[in-house]
């Protein structure tokens, strides 16, 4: 099996066809073109994406995809969208043991048949029909694991409290504080999560 290229910009026909969905779909199902949503962002009082969402939410009943859409449009920043992945990988995985965790936890998902690795900016996804895994680096060099598994699966999982941007699948999370805490039972928890992820196709 060919490994996952690292931060590649790979998704799986589902996602594909999901993705050009929502930006077929965009204008009909928030009752306006892009450039109309870009000009009421420009009255937007938040600064940050997660508060840009939470507004479009609020004040005019965007959902999450199309805010993200929104918000893309909103601030490309040159060298660093879905056409330049490593742009994406690199910034986001700039902490050295950070990287580290991932690329251990890339050597996993490189064993396990099937898996589609892609580089959004603000986590690294582990797909196969549907998106089962997902990264995030924390502070001081720990990273977040995301897994489409029910946190009782084991005891080194925890219910995923916050909401982040990644699939709500992802219902547990485990943190690891550097890359040897990949370990046998990650692995296995990262196989398992990777089954579950193909049978929900």
């Amino acid at each position: 099996m060919p490994a996952p290229e690292p931060g590649g910009v790979v998704l799986t026909e589902r996602q594909r066809k999901w993705f050009a969905t929502v930006q077929a779909n965009f204008e009909m199902n928030t009752g306006k073109p892009l450039t109309a949503w870009l000009e009421i962002m420009k009255t937007c009082p938040e600064t940050t994406p997660r508060a840009q969402t939470a507004w479009l939410k609020a004040e005019h009943g965007v959902l999450q995809n199309h805010a993200a859409h929104i918000l893309d449009a909103m601030k490309p920043t040159p060298g660093m969208g879905w056409e330049d992945p490593q742009a994406l990988r690199g910034a986001l995985w700039k902490e050295p043991a950070c990287l580290a965790i991932l690329e251990a936890v890339e050597r996993v998902a490189i064993q396990v048949e099937g898996v589609i690795v892609g580089q959004r900016k603000g986590y690294t996804a582990f797909s196969r029909t549907v998106q089962f895994a997902a990264m995030r680096p924390l502070k001081s060099g720990r990273a977040l694991l995301g897994l489409k598994l029910d946190p009782a699966t084991s005891p080194r999982l925890s219910p995923s409290v916050r909401k982040e941007s990644w699939s709500e699948r992802l219902t547990s999370i485990v943190e690891l504080d550097d890359a040897d805490q990949v370990d046998v039972e990650v692995n296995r928890l990262f196989s398992l999560a990777a089954e579950r992820g193909l049978a929900s196709g």
